[in-house]
């Protein structure tokens, strides 16, 4: 059985890409409100632009029955028409003891996620769970995108005599936890200064970065504080920026195409730009 981190090195070598797409189905937005139909012209429109697909599991469950359900219909699409592709799902769950035992079954015995978002904040004990499986993939929340994310993860704590950002002291642990090649780091693609300390700290950690397109990240600064040029080890993951690329109920499928064309060319063109370049 392969570990989580030659899963994804054989990914990209099948993909070509290191897209990652959110499917965020948000009634609001979205232009017909059937959430099964439209994650289905998503993913089929997108499928060829992507590595993975990222369901964030609250868009699901706050629709309670309907919303589990489809999600149910969402992954078991995405197993029919790209199964090549990750499945991440992005539920960003941290507990204790036997509940953390029961969520690792949940998302990877009955969901059947080939990876999971993961709060570390309560210690590698809230986690270590998830560790077990060893051919799934265990992103850990070190440097989130939203503004007030400095109000904890920034914090200075004492590590051998001298300060270091709470992040950095994640992404540091990230390294001894990682015994079974399948933890990973969340780190967003808003703070690039940050994100290039956290990938020097560990160069080999897969990275999966949130916060292109909708929420402004530059990709040319995310690529160049990330990426390790031996392998690509990092996801780049965008959400409304495809999914609502439209709100014409007739084209919102094309719109979304073009979307993830897009930002998969740039991506894989300034990829190729330092490769050469190195």
């Amino acid at each position: 059985m392969k570990n989580f981190e030659e899963v994804l090195s054989a990914n990209y070598k099948t993909n070509k890409s290191i897209l990652c797409i959110g499917l965020d189905p948000d009634l609001d937005l979205m232009p017909i409100q059937d959430i099964t139909k439209f994650n289905k012209k998503i993913i089929d429109s997108t499928k060829e632009f992507t590595c993975a697909y990222k369901p964030n599991l609250s868009f699901y469950e706050s629709l309670g029955y309907l919303g589990i359900k489809a999600l149910e219909n969402t992954i078991n699409h995405i197993r029919k028409v790209a199964p090549n592709k990750l499945i991440i799902g992005d539920g960003k769950r941290g507990d204790i003891g036997s509940s953390n035992i029961k969520y690792a079954q949940a998302f990877f015995e009955k969901w059947g996620f080939d990876a999971i978002t993961v709060n570390p904040f309560a210690g590698e004990d809230s986690f270590e769970p998830f560790i077990e499986y060893k051919n799934k993939g265990i992103f850990l929340w070190c440097k989130s995108s939203n503004p007030k994310s400095s109000e904890f993860q920034n914090k200075q704590i004492i590590h051998n005599n001298k300060q270091i950002k709470f992040y950095e002291w994640i992404a540091m642990r990230a390294n001894i936890w990682n015994k079974h090649k399948n933890v990973a780091l969340i780190v967003g693609a808003t703070y690039p200064k940050e994100l290039k300390e956290i990938r020097n700290i560990s160069p080999k950690l897969p990275i999966l970065i949130p916060g292109v397109g909708a929420q402004s990240g530059d990709i040319k600064k995310v690529i160049d504080s990330s990426i390790n040029k031996s392998i690509p080890n990092i996801l780049i993951s965008a959400s409304r920026s495809i999914l609502y690329a439209s709100s014409n109920k007739l084209n919102y499928s094309i719109k979304s195409k073009d979307a993830a064309k897009k930002l998969n060319d740039q991506i894989n063109s300034y990829i190729k730009k330092i490769i050469i370049n190195n």
